[in-house]
């Protein structure tokens, strides 16, 4: 009777410490949740660099390899017992050789990443097989020459003002100002060394025979006009409409500025400007047609404009103006424009600085940009 009653009584108990149980159980349940809750899971993977990153990357590590190669022609070319230039004598070398270094250095601080700790070179997997690939192996096995120097800035100009085509933007716009520029002294440094020039073959003029797109329908396009800027007259190149009207206009001007130029030139200069003043004129066209394809406000051809007073006295340095003056319209199209469009500006730059060069100007590292070069970041130690 005894053990009946004591087992009875402890079948009673039990539905008293049911809450006990339960208790336990969800402080067991909230230990183990935390417990998972501070567990570190896997990081996620970076996202992958952008087409216009991968493009800086390439032309940062490209040029930050030529500028190493640079130094070492510069430093080579100082020694009397060992010429760099087998054609042309080291003090000849000098100067190119020298300019060569300022422009790679400066290009290199304007394609730095901007923070604190920029990046010093592009990493292995993002870089662009231009010039990066074999540059090591070239410098350590082979002295630097000039030749060889000039034909990988040809190589690297000709890769930045291919990515131009893809990259963002303004990413576009420094990478065809970069490869213009890498461009233009490849062929100095070749003709102060007496060498074949690595950048001739590149044809600039496929920015005069680029065919345009046609005339939009009629009735397709609203009425427009083209921005001025406050007191100056001058389009603001708000959008590619603007800026497509802004290069017809510089166009329309280089035409009539070789026009008058060609009653003061004679013999070579004559000739060359004969040939130029043919560019420009197909290069008007091929404006106004993609300006009237894009629903720009063209300009209307003008039985002249102003030239500055200097110009009938000194026609190749007006020239020179001239050819420097479009150089920003055709930056700000790049940057604006995209597709068949872009190219015809990418070589339009590359034209205009070309000729620009040819009258004596100096287009700088970066033709078509406006870069302060205390504002660029300094690069960092090698």
């Amino acid at each position: 009777m005894k053990d009946d009653g004591g087992t009875q009584r402890r079948r009673f108990r039990l539905p008293r410490d049911l809450p006990r149980i339960a208790l336990l159980a969800c402080l067991a349940a909230v230990v183990v949740s935390l417990g998972f809750a501070f567990v570190p899971g896997n990081p996620p993977k970076p996202a992958a660099p952008s087409v216009s990153e991968r493009a800086r990357a390439s032309a940062l590590a490209d040029a930050l390899s030529l500028r190493t190669r640079a130094e070492q022609l510069e430093a080579a070319a100082t020694e009397a017992s060992r010429p760099a230039l087998p054609k042309a004598s080291p003090a000849a070398a000098a100067t190119p050789v020298r300019a060569a270094v300022t422009l790679l250095t400066t290009q290199a601080r304007a394609l730095l990443l901007p923070g604190p700790s920029p990046a010093g070179s592009a990493p292995a997997d993002t870089a662009t097989p231009a010039v990066t690939a074999t540059a090591t192996a070239t410098s350590a096995s082979v002295p630097p020459t000039a030749a060889r120097l000039a034909a990988d800035l040809a190589s690297s100009g000709r890769q930045r003002l291919a990515d131009a085509g893809t990259a963002d933007g303004g990413m576009a716009r420094l990478l065809a100002s970069v490869g213009t520029a890498q461009l233009l002294q490849s062929s100095a440094l070749a003709a102060a060394a007496g060498v074949r020039d690595p950048a001739a073959g590149l044809p600039d003029r496929a920015a005069a025979e680029l065919p345009g797109p046609g005339v939009p329908a009629a009735g397709s396009c609203p009425a427009t006009t083209a921005p001025a800027a406050a007191g100056t007259g001058a389009p603001v190149a708000a959008g590619m409409p603007d800026a497509l009207t802004a290069v017809v206009r510089a166009e329309l001007e280089a035409v009539y500025g070789y026009q008058v130029a060609l009653t003061r030139l004679d013999g070579a200069a004559a000739t060359a400007a004969t040939g130029r003043l043919a560019q420009h004129e197909a290069l008007a066209a091929g404006a106004e047609s993609l300006g009237r394809a894009q629903c720009a406000a063209v300009p209307p051809r003008e039985p002249g404009y102003a030239l500055d007073p200097a110009f009938l006295s000194a026609p190749g340095r007006g020239l020179a103006g001239l050819e420097s003056a479009s150089l920003t319209a055709y930056g700000d199209l790049i940057a604006l424009s995209e597709g068949p469009t872009r190219q015809w500006a990418v070589a339009g730059l590359l034209g205009a600085a070309r000729r620009a060069v040819a009258w004596g100007a100096a287009p700088g590292p970066f033709p078509g940009m406006a870069f302060d070069p205390a504002s660029l970041p300094t690069l960092p130690p090698a």
